[in-house]
């Protein structure tokens, strides 16, 4: 499915149950792609609960950009998709996040999307090897409830458990949670379905 935004076609892959009891719209980090091995498994599992998993390749990612350029026009193309998953289920709770970068968008537009949660898989707390340029303020400025998953061998850096709701440390693992990606699913899945009917 393509959704138009101002800044060009997004494209979102979308996987239904038979019973749909959530909406969670799932998207990649600043390189990667929506078929990253965590990203797949929360699908499964969240598929499992009876969420309607949405998965979206941003906008500029699409028009081939590496980098998602300036954060206002990320989060308004990310509205603009939400928009439109929103209007095809509106009476679904919708709990949005990604990897990495796509974490960082999901906490900035989580109030003004209408998000019940986040779920931040590998949240880049800062550049690596720059901790003072602490990006704790994302998360803590979400307005919902965050679930965060961290390997605990991040260049990235792993958030201070007072700024989530919730803070998983996987252990072994580093950015890309690719060592067990199974049990991110699970630890995601038993999260989400706290905001579903």
């Amino acid at each position: 499915m393509e959704v138009m935004t101002p800044r060009g076609p997004a494209v979102v892959e979308v996987d239904e149950p038979e019973r749909a009891r959530l909406l969670l719209v799932l998207t990649h980090g600043s390189a990667g792609g929506v078929d990253a091995p965590d990203l797949l498994a929360v699908r499964d599992a969240a598929l499992e609960g009876g969420a309607v998993v949405a998965r979206v390749m941003q906008a500029f990612r699409i028009a081939g950009a590496r980098a998602p350029g300036s954060p206002d026009r990320q989060d308004e193309a990310w509205a603009a998709v939400l928009s439109e998953l929103r209007s095809r289920w509106p009476d679904l709770p919708l709990v949005q996040g990604g990897r990495s970068n796509g974490a960082r968008v999901a906490c900035r537009t989580a109030e003004r999307v209408g998000a019940e949660a986040v779920v931040a898989l590998a949240f880049p707390l800062h550049p690596p090897g720059k901790p003072e340029r602490s990006r704790a303020d994302e998360l803590r400025g979400a307005g919902v409830d965050v679930l965060v998953v961290n390997g605990d061998r991040d260049p990235f850096g792993v958030p201070d458990p007072a700024d989530a709701a919730r803070l998983v440390i996987m252990p072994g693992e580093g950015h890309d949670l690719k060592k067990d990606p199974a049990r991110v699913g699970e630890v995601v899945a038993e999260w989400i379905f706290h905001y579903a009917p």
